[in-house]
C-alpha cells in the first residue's frame, strides 16, 4: 500500500510544481497601470504569469498612484496562454482630490508575442498590443474640449535581458512605440475638437535585476500634449520591485507626472500588489 501511495503523492508534487509556471521569477514583470504586463506606467513586451508552453496563467492586480492633486487607483485581472497571448481587464479611477470628484476609465488589453525571446536569444522579445479604452465619466472631458469618450491605443514592444551586463548584474532594456488619441492615457478623452489624428509616442524602460527576487528601474512614457487649455507633460519613475515568489509581487516607487489639467509639479509615490497564479 505504501507504494501507491508514494507515487500518488510524488504525482501530485510534480503536478503542483508544474502549475507554478514553468517561466524564471520576475520574467512575467509586473502588471501597469493600464492592465498590460510590463513595469508602472508602461506596458512590455512579456507576457503576463509564468506560464510556459501550453500553459495558462491568472494575474490579479491593485495599485495606487498618489500625487499633490490626484489619486489614481486601478485594479484589474489579466489571463495568458502559451506565453504568447495576454487578456486583461482594467479599470481605473482618478480622484480629483483638490477639485473634487473622480473620473474613471475602463480598459480591455490585448497582446500577443510576435518572436524573439526575453532570455536566450540574440533577438528581444516582441510583442504587439491593442487597448480599448472607455472613459465611464465624460462632462469634465467633453468641457476641456475632448471629442471622444472612448479610444483604442496600438503599440509595438520590445523587451530584452542582458546578462552579467552592469557590475555582475543582469539589466532589462525596454522600448514601446504607442498610437494614441488618448488625453492623460484617456482619462480626459480622446481626440481634441482640433486635431483628431493619432499621436505617436515613445516609451522607455530600463530594470537592474540584482538577484531573482528584487530589482529597481525607471521609466517614461512621453504623452501626445494635445488638449488647448491645459500642458500635458511626459511622465517618468522609478521603483523598486519585490518578486516574493511566482504568485507575490511588491512593487513601490516615486512618480513624476508634471502638470496635469493646470496642477503643476504632479510628483509623489506608486504601490502595486500582483497575485498570479498559472496552471
Amino acid at each position: 500500500m505504501k507504494k501507491p501511495l508514494l507515487s500518488t503523492a510524488l504525482l501530485l508534487c510534480s503536478l503542483h510544481v508544474a502549475a507554478a509556471g514553468s517561466k524564471v521569477l520576475a520574467t512575467g514583470g509586473a502588471t501597469s497601470i493600464e492592465g498590460a504586463a510590463g513595469g508602472g506606467i508602461v506596458p512590455w513586451a512579456v507576457i503576463n504569469g509564468y506560464g510556459s508552453s501550453g500553459q495558462w496563467s491568472v494575474t490579479g492586480y491593485a495599485s495606487q498612484v498618489g500625487v499633490d492633486d490626484f489619486t489614481l487607483n486601478s485594479k484589474g485581472i489579466g489571463l495568458s496562454y502559451d506565453n504568447k497571448y495576454e487578456l486583461s481587464f482594467g479599470r481605473q479611477e482618478l480622484k480629483l482630490d483638490t477639485m473634487g470628484g473622480e473620473l474613471n476609465q475602463q480598459i480591455i488589453g490585448l497582446k500577443y508575442k510576435v518572436a524573439g525571446e526575453l532570455l536566450y536569444t540574440a533577438m528581444p522579445q516582441i510583442s504587439v498590443g491593442l487597448q480599448l479604452k472607455k472613459q465611464l465619466d465624460f462632462a469634465i472631458p467633453t468641457a476641456v474640449g475632448a471629442r471622444h469618450d472612448s479610444g483604442t491605443d496600438v503599440y509595438v514592444a520590445a523587451s530584452k535581458v542582458w546578462f552579467d551586463a552592469l557590475w555582475g548584474r543582469n539589466i532589462l532594456l525596454n522600448a514601446t512605440v504607442r498610437a494614441t488619441k488618448g488625453q492623460q492615457t484617456g482619462l480626459l478623452g480622446f481626440g481634441t475638437v482640433s486635431n483628431d489624428d493619432y499621436q505617436w509616442v515613445s516609451e522607455f524602460s530600463a530594470v537592474m535585476l540584482f538577484n531573482p527576487q528584487w530589482a529597481i528601474g525607471a521609466e517614461f512614457k512621453q504623452k501626445p500634449n494635445e488638449l488647448a487649455f491645459a500642458r500635458e507633460d511626459h511622465w517618468r519613475d522609478v521603483f523598486v520591485a519585490w518578486f516574493a515568489n511566482k504568485h507575490l509581487s511588491l512593487v513601490a516607487g516615486h512618480v513624476d507626472l508634471g502638470s496635469i489639467a493646470t496642477f503643476e509639479n504632479q510628483t509623489g509615490y506608486y504601490l502595486a500588489l500582483e497575485s498570479t497564479w498559472s496552471f
